[in-house]
């Protein structure tokens, strides 16, 4: 058995000695615990940005979790646009509808500035992923989209509308 002490004696001693296999993961696990308290560490460096950065062809887009754009939500100055079809519900501070596949030919009703932020989510988020990559490929620099969509929302126990304002 590997993990398990062999008695063996040595100058007329008894004593336990180990399997090589469980010396050198015994090792590997020290090493591991000594970098815990750095990794840790090097976590509490500041507040991050919210919203995980994902690449879009030549840009990128920034996925964020519902508690992010919940907390964002709060001091709102950007465009929220339900992208999904067909329409399932609704977070309360949407300002737009527009289909997922169309949103192109619907740029008059983002802002004209394309570094202005707007943020984009359909009910699951495969429909607002590809309606992120569209505004990203057509020069818009800061387009943020809810991971997960109306589901994750939902599931983090944050409030729907189910029936169209």
């Amino acid at each position: 058995m590997v993990g398990a002490p062999q008695i063996a004696v040595y100058h007329g001693f008894w004593c336990a000695s180990y399997h090589p296999d469980m010396i050198r993961n015994r090792v590997v696990l020290r090493g591991m615990l000594a970098l815990l308290p750095i990794l840790l560490l090097a976590g509490c460096g500041g507040e991050s940005a919210p919203g995980e950065a994902t690449k879009a062809g030549d840009g990128e887009f920034r996925r964020v979790t519902p508690e992010e754009l919940s907390t964002m939500l709060e001091s709102k100055d950007f465009p929220l646009v339900n992208v999904h079809i067909p329409y399932e519900g609704e977070i309360a501070e949407t300002d737009s509808f527009i289909a997922f596949d169309t949103i192109a030919d619907h740029l008059d009703e983002l802002p004209s500035d394309k570094s202005a932020r707007v943020v984009l989510y359909c009910q699951t988020g495969r429909m607002s992923t590809e309606a992120a990559g569209v505004l990203v490929s057509l020069g818009y620099t800061d387009v943020w989209e809810l991971g997960g969509g109306m589901v994750a929302w939902d599931e983090a126990g944050l409030p729907l509308l189910l029936t169209r304002r």
